[in-house]
């Protein structure tokens, strides 16, 4: 039997059930409309056609999403370390050691720098 079949079946599974989701949803759900579904959310302030300040977006905030972004693709890169951790034995201790480190050096260097304070 082929390895991959079962995880073939199991995204098969996965799309058909998003599938039927979304079409018993849309066959079954309400059909009212008004003025304020229709409208977009925003957390009761009305909105503008032109954004405060021009519609352009502090450096601060897409700053803050590379960081995120940055520390976040760390963890993901800890979890399959975590798994593995016994195979890996002591040369796979020693360069997540140094991954850590090489990470932990850019944070402490956009800590000191004032990155991560929001203003």
């Amino acid at each position: 039997m082929n390895p991959y079949v079962p995880i073939l079946a199991i995204g098969g599974i996965g799309f058909g059930f998003a599938a039927f989701s979304v079409l018993a949803a849309a066959l079954t759900g309400p059909k009212r409309f008004n003025r304020s579904k229709a409208a977009a959310y925003e957390c009761g302030i009305q909105p503008s056609p032109v954004a405060a300040g021009g519609g352009r977006f502090p450096v601060k905030y897409f700053l803050t999403a590379m960081l995120f972004i940055v520390f976040d693709i760390e963890i993901v890169f800890l979890y399959p370390w975590a798994v593995s951790f016994n195979q890996l034995g002591l040369f796979g201790l020693v360069e997540m050691v140094i991954f850590i480190l090489t990470v932990f050096v850019a944070y402490a260097y956009v800590w000191r720098r004032g990155g991560l304070e929001w203003d």
